[in-house]
C-alpha cells in the first residue's frame, strides 16, 4: 500500500485569524476532512476564517494598580542601574537552586548564637537540615496503597528525578501535574524536539526551542546534593513498595546521575551496576529487578552482560511464587524489545532469531532454556496458538476494563511475534482483535495503546492514510493530555497533510480539551516558522481565555519568552509579564524572568516596586539588593 501525499503548500507561518479557518482546499486528503468535519460536529465553528478577534488590550496602570503598585509616587531607591537588578535576579535564582534544602531554625547553641539576640535575629539564623520526621512514616497516613505510590511518585517527579509513567494521563493527580508545571518536563520535552525537528527540517531557522529558553526540569546540576538526596529518598521507599520495578528503575537511573554530576572515579555503568546487585542480594526472587539491571546493561553496550542476566531471571521462574510468575510476560517483552533494538541497530540477524525464539518460549508456555540456535517451525506455530488461547482468557478482563501489567506485556509480545513471523499487518491486527481501544482511561489500556501507535508509526511507509489516520485521531479524543497522542499525529500531519489543514485539527482539538500539552505542540509546530507572528500570538491568547490554562505558569512562561526573546516586542512583553504576575502571583519563577528579560524596559522604579511586591506576598527572597551594590561598591 502507497501512501497518497498532498500536495504541499508554502509555508508563510500560516493563517492568523482568532477563528477557526474553513476547509478551503477541495484537494486535502479526504481522510483527514472527513476527521475535520467528525470534530466539527461537536459545535466548533469554523466560520471567518481570517477575522482576528483580539481581545482589549489590558491596561498595564490597571495591572500595576491592582498589585498594590503606584505609579504616581517618585522613584528614591538607591539602585541607578538596570544590570544591578538584573544580576539580583540572577543571584537569587542561583541561590533559589542552591538552597533546595527545608528550612528549619537552628536549635544549637552556636558562635552566632547569643543569649541577648533578640527574637528578630534569631528567626534569621536558620540552617538547612533535613530532620528524620521530613521523611518517617506520617508521609504515609494514606490508607490507599495506590495513594500512597502516586504520593511517591509525585514527590520523586517534582524534585526532577526521571521515572517512568505512574498513573494515566486522564486522571486528576496528571491534569494537576501538568498544570503545576513552571519548566517543560523531561516526557513532553522528549516529543517536542522530533515534531520541531520534523516540522522545521526544511528551513534554517536560528530560533531558540522552547526548552531552551526556558530551561528543563532534569538539569540538576546546578542544585548540588539533590540527586543523592533523591537516591536516598527512593531507596527509603523501597522498603515501603518491595519489588516495584517503577522505584527500582528510578533509583538505578538516579544513580547513574548522581555518579555522572560527582565525577567520581567510578563510571554511572559500574554505580548502577553495583547498587543493581545488592538490591537483588537482599530479594533474589526479584524477577523485574534482574529485568531492569539487564536493559541498563545494555544501554551501556554490554549484550553478552545484559543476555546472562535476563537468562538467569527466566531460568529462575521455575518454582517460583505465584505473584511471581504472573509477572512474568513483562520480563519476557523486555528481554524480546531489547534483542530487537539491537538487530535494528545492528543490522544483526542472531538478535532477530534470538527474539523470535523467546516470545517463541512464551507463547507456547514450555520451560525456558537459553537460546541454542534455529528456531523450529513447529515451535512457531505452537507458539502463534499458544498467544491466541492466552489472549482469549484475558476478554473478561477486556470487557471489565481491569486490564493488568502483566496482560498488556503478553498482548505487546504477541504482537511482536506475529511483525517478526508474519508482517507488521499481523502484528497491528493482534492488538486491535484483542483490544477494541474502549473509553476506558486505566494506565494499562493507555499504554497498550502507546505501543499500538508506536508499531503503526514504525510502519508509516506500507501503511495508506486510511489505515492511520483514524486511530491517532482517536488516540487524541481518548487520551489529549498525553504527549504522545499530539506527537503522533504532528508526525503523520508534517509528513502527509497540507500545513493548514494540521493547524485546523489542532485547534478543533484544543479546542475540545483545552490543555498545556495541546498549546506546547502547535507551538513547536510553528515557533521558528518565518511569519508565524500572528498565528503564536492568537494560540497563546486563545489558551488565555480558558480559566484553569489562566493559572498556568508554564503557558505565561512561554508567552513572556516569545515576546521578548523571539518576536522581540518589547512592549508587548511587558504587558504579557504584567498579565503574567497578576494571573499567578505565587510563582517566583515568574517574577524572576521579568527581571531578567525586562530589565532594560523596565523603568527603575517599576523594577523597585516589583520586588517589594514580591516582599509583599510573602515570596521568599533569599538575596538583598544592598548584597548587589555593595559588590559594586568593593569593584570600584
Amino acid at each position: 500500500m502507497v501512501m497518497q501525499e498532498n500536495p504541499q503548500e508554502p509555508e508563510g507561518g500560516g493563517w492568523s485569524g482568532w477563528f477557526n479557518p474553513s476547509v478551503a482546499n477541495a484537494e486535502t486528503n479526504d481522510v483527514s476532512n472527513q476527521s475535520i468535519e467528525e470534530l466539527a460536529a461537536d459545535g466548533i465553528d469554523p466560520e471567518d476564517p481570517d477575522t482576528e478577534d483580539t481581545p482589549a488590550q489590558d491596561d498595564v496602570e490597571s495591572l500595576l494598580k491592582k498589585l498594590g503598585i503606584d505609579v504616581e509616587t517618585e522613584y528614591s531607591s538607591e539602585v541607578k542601574d538596570a544590570k544591578t537588578w538584573n544580576r539580583w535576579s540572577t543571584m537569587e535564582l542561583s541561590r533559589e537552586n542552591e538552597q533546595w534544602m527545608p528550612l528549619r531554625e537552628n536549635s544549637g547553641a552556636g558562635p552566632n548564637h547569643s543569649n541577648d539576640a533578640s527574637s528578630g535575629e534569631v528567626n534569621d539564623q536558620l540552617s538547612r537540615v533535613i530532620l528524620f520526621e521530613d521523611v518517617t512514616e506520617f508521609l504515609f497516613s494514606l490508607s490507599s496503597e495506590e495513594a500512597r505510590f502516586s504520593l511517591i511518585c509525585q514527590f520523586i517527579d517534582f524534585y526532577g528525578g526521571k521515572i517512568s509513567r505512574w498513573t494515566s494521563s486522564n486522571s486528576s493527580s496528571w491534569l494537576d501535574r501538568i498544570m503545576s508545571l513552571e519548566m517543560i518536563s523531561n516526557d513532553i520535552s522528549e516529543d517536542l524536539i522530533a515534531i520541531s525537528d520534523l516540522a522545521n527540517k526544511t528551513q534554517n531557522s536560528s530560533h531558540c526551542s522552547l526548552e531552551s529558553l526556558l530551561g528543563s526540569m532534569h538539569d540538576l546540576s546546578q542544585r548540588p546534593g539533590l540527586v543523592k538526596f533523591l537516591k536516598n529518598a527512593i531507596l527509603l521507599s523501597l522498603d515501603i513498595f518491595p519489588r516495584n520495578h517503577i522505584l527500582e528503575e528510578a533509583v538505578l537511573v538516579t544513580t547513574q546521575m548522581y555518579t555522572a554530576q560527582e565525577n567520581t572515579l567510578s563510571t554511572p555503568a559500574n554505580a548502577s551496576r553495583a547498587l543493581a546487585k545488592n538490591l537483588l542480594k537482599k530479594d533474589r526472587q526479584d524477577l523485574l529487578l534482574c529485568g531492569i539491571y539487564g536493559r541498563i546493561e545494555a544501554r551501556h553496550g554490554n549484550i553478552d552482560q545484559a543476555r546472562k542476566i535476563f537468562d538467569m531471571a527466566l531460568l529462575s521462574t521455575e518454582g517460583a511464587t505465584q505473584d511471581l510468575v504472573r509477572k512474568v510476560p513483562i520480563l519476557y517483552f523486555w528481554y524480546a524489545e531489547m534483542e530487537i533494538s539491537i538487530s535494528t541497530s545492528r543490522n544483526n540477524s542472531d538478535s532477530a532469531h534470538r527474539a523470535i525464539y523467546i516470545l517463541s518460549c512464551l507463547g507456547s508456555n514450555i520451560k525456558y532454556s537459553s537460546f541454542g540456535g534455529p528456531i523450529s517451525r513447529p515451535l512457531v506455530l505452537r507458539a502463534r496458538q499458544g498467544f491466541k488461547e492466552q489472549i482469549r482468557s484475558l476478554r473478561s478482563a477486556f470487557a471489565s476494563g481491569c486490564l493488568k501489567e502483566e496482560s498488556v506485556a503478553l498482548i505487546c509480545c504477541a504482537s511482536l511475534f506475529e511483525s517478526m513471523t508474519s508482517g507488521y499487518s499481523s502484528g497491528l491486527e493482534v492488538i486491535e482483535e484483542a483490544c477494541p481501544f474502549s473509553e476506558s482511561h486505566t494506565l494499562e489500556f493507555e499504554e497498550l495503546w502507546m505501543y499500538y501507535i508506536k508499531l503503526l508509526q514504525k510502519n508509516l511507509n506500507q501503511l495508506s492514510l486510511s489505515r492511520v489516520w483514524p486511530s491517532i485521531l482517536k488516540g487524541v479524543q481518548t487520551y489529549p493530555y498525553n504527549p504522545k497522542s499530539y506527537a503522533s499525529m504532528l508526525t503523520l500531519s508534517c509528513l502527509y497533510s497540507v500545513p493548514n489543514n494540521l493547524r485546523l485539527t489542532l485547534d478543533k482539538c484544543s479546542q475540545r480539551d483545552p490543555s498545556i500539552v495541546a498549546l506546547l505542540f502547535a507551538l513547536s509546530f510553528e515557533w521558528s516558522k518565518a511569519g508565524s507572528y500572528n498565528r503564536i500570538h492568537s494560540l497563546f491568547e486563545r489558551a488565555l481565555a480558558d480559566d484553569k490554562l489562566q493559572k498556568s505558569v508554564l503557558l505565561w512562561r512561554c508567552y513572556l519568552a516569545y515576546e521578548a526573546e523571539i518576536a522581540c516586542n518589547t512592549s508587548a512583553a511587558r504587558r504579557v509579564f504584567f498579565r503574567a504576575i497578576h494571573a499567578c502571583p505565587w510563582s517566583k519563577r515568574l517574577w524572576l524572568d521579568g527581571f531578567q528579560k525586562l530589565s532594560s524596559v523596565l523603568t527603575m522604579k517599576e523594577l523597585s516596586d516589583l520586588q517589594e511586591v514580591m516582599h509583599g506576598k510573602e515570596l521568599f527572597i533569599r538575596t538583598d539588593i544592598y548584597e548587589i551594590l555593595l559588590q559594586d561598591e568593593d569593584d570600584i
